[in-house]
C-alpha cells in the first residue's frame, strides 16, 4: 500500500485526519525497516502497512494508524522510545512501547509462566485499549501469512491465537476478527478437520448455488411489501471453525447440521427490528427454542440482535439475526465501533477516545479484570479467573505443582 493510499483510506471516514502525522509515520517506518525481509521474502515494511490497513477497516483514528506503522520499530530496528517521543509525541511513544513489551512475551510457554505472561499482556493493554486493537490487527496479519513459518512454530502460534487472542477479540465484541483468527488457527491446529469441513461446505454451496440469493430476495421483498422499505438482507455460509465447533459440542455429523446458513436483516431502528420479526414469524414457521432477544438484554460485550430460526422458503432451517445499523457496526467492529458513535452523535470518524468510553461493557470487563490483577491475586488464581471469563464453556484445574490442565 502506497503512502497516498493509506492517507486516502483514513480520510474517507475521517476527513479532518492529520495527514502530516500519517505521512511522517509512513516515511519513518519505511526508513527504519529499510532492507529487512519477512520469512516470506517480502520487504518487512509490508507487515506494518497491512496492520495499518486492517485498522483503517475498523475506522481507527490517525494516532492508532501511526502506532500500527511504528509498532515494530523499537523491537526490530535502531529506533528508541526517546526518538519516537520526540518525533511523534509521548502518547504514540507510550503505545509503541506497550506493544514492544507484549511482543517480548512468550505466551505459549510453561503453563505456570503462562499465567504471569497473560497478566503482563492485560496490564500492557490496560492503559489504552488501542494497544489491544493494534496487537489484534498485528496477530491477524501474522496469521494470514503463517504458511512461511516452520511447522512447529505455526502450531504454537495458532494455539496461542485460539487460546488468547481470538477470545479477547470476542470479548471486545469484534466478531469478524474473532472468526477469522479462529479459522486461520483451526487450519494449522487441526489441518485434517479443516480440509474435511471446508470441502463439505464447498460441495454444499455448489449443490445449493443460487439458494442464498433466492432467500435474500424473498426476505427483502416480503419486508418491503410490509412497509420496511430500507431493510437490508445479507446471507452467508458459516465459517469452517464455527461448523466444526457445533459438530463437536452437539455431537452431530455434518449431514445433521441444519443451520449452515445465516441471514442478517438490518433495519433503521429498534421498533423496526420487532416489526421485521413479526413479519417473518407470520410468514414462516418458527423452530421452537431457538429465539433469543439480545436487544432487550445485550451480551456482556455490547452485542445486540434478535436471533431466531425459521423453516424457510425452501423448507430448510435458516438462522436469522435482526438488528439496526448501529448494532451491526458494534457486532462487526466491537469496541472500535464506539469511536464511530461518540457521545451518541452517530458521527463517523470521532476520536478513538470514544473506544475508551465507559458506555462500552466490553471495556468495563477488561478494566474489572485488570483491577483484580492489580490487587495481586497469585498468577494461577488470576489465570483461572481470566480464562473462565474468556471461555465460559471450559473447565480448568491445577495440579499440586501449579500446572494448568484444561
Amino acid at each position: 500500500m502506497r503512502q497516498y493510499e493509506l492517507v486516502e483510506r483514513v480520510q474517507k471516514y475521517k476527513p479532518d485526519a492529520n495527514e502530516a502525522l500519517l505521512n511522517k509515520a509512513y516515511v519513518y517506518a519505511m526508513q527504519k525497516h529499510g532492507q529487512q525481509k519477512r520469512a516470506s521474502g517480502d520487504p518487512y515494511i509490508s507487515h506494518p502497512l497491512e496492520v495499518a490497513a486492517i485498522l483503517t477497516e475498523l475506522h481507527m483514528d490517525e494516532s492508532t494508524i501511526a502506532v500500527a506503522l511504528l509498532h515494530d520499530t523499537i523491537e526490530d530496528t535502531t529506533a528508541t522510545r526517546a526518538e519516537i517521543d520526540e518525533l511523534f509525541g509521548e502518547e504514540i511513544g507510550r503505545l509503541v512501547e506497550g506493544l514492544t513489551k507484549i511482543k517480548k512475551l512468550d505466551l505459549v510457554s510453561k503453563k505456570a509462566k503462562q499465567a504471569e505472561n497473560l497478566r503482563k499482556l492485560l496490564l500492557a493493554i490496560s492503559d489504552d485499549v488501542r494497544v489491544l486493537l493494534v496487537k489484534l490487527a498485528d496477530r491477524l496479519h501474522n496469521m494470514r501469512t503463517m504458511e512461511h513459518m516452520p511447522a512447529d512454530k505455526r502450531a504454537r502460534i495458532s494455539e496461542e491465537t485460539m487460546d488468547i487472542y481470538a477470545p479477547l477479540a470476542g470479548r471486545m465484541g469484534m466478531q469478524d476478527m474473532r472468526e477469522e483468527l479462529e479459522n486461520l488457527s483451526f487450519r494449522h491446529i487441526n489441518p485434517e478437520a479443516f480440509e474435511t469441513v471446508t470441502r463439505r461446505l464447498e460441495e454444499l454451496s455448489e449443490r445449493n448455488e443460487g439458494l442464498i440469493k433466492k432467500i435474500e430476495d424473498e426476505l427483502r421483498e416480503l419486508l418491503q411489501a410490509e412497509g420496511l422499505k430500507a431493510a437490508q438482507v445479507k446471507g452467508r455460509q458459516k465459517k469452517p471453525y464455527s461448523v466444526f465447533r457445533k459438530m463437536q459440542s452437539k455431537s452431530l455429523s455434518f449431514e445433521q447440521l441444519s443451520d449452515v446458513w445465516g441471514f442478517r436483516i438490518i433495519v433503521d431502528d429498534i421498533p423496526a427490528c420487532y416489526r421485521a420479526l413479526g413479519i417473518v414469524h407470520t410468514r414462516w414457521r418458527v423452530v421452537p427454542g431457538r429465539f433469543k432477544d439480545y436487544i432487550s438484554t445485550p451480551k456482556q460485550n455490547d452485542y445486540q440482535s434478535i436471533h431466531t430460526t425459521i423453516v424457510g422458503p425452501s423448507r430448510q432451517r435458516i438462522e436469522l439475526q435482526i438488528r439496526t445499523r448501529r448494532m451491526n457496526d458494534i457486532a462487526e467492529y466491537g469496541i472500535a465501533a464506539h469511536s464511530l458513535y461518540k457521545d451518541g452523535e452517530g458521527k463517523e470518524g470521532a476520536s478513538a477516545d470514544a473506544a475508551l468510553s465507559p458506555t462500552s461493557n466490553a471495556y468495563s470487563w477488561l478494566r474489572r479484570t485488570i483491577e483484580s490483577l492489580a490487587e495481586g491475586d497469585n498468577p494461577e488464581e488470576f489465570l483461572e479467573h481470566t480464562k473462565l471469563e474468556l471461555f465460559q464453556d471450559q473447565v480448568f484445574c491445577f495440579t499440586p505443582k501449579g500446572q494448568l490442565i484444561a
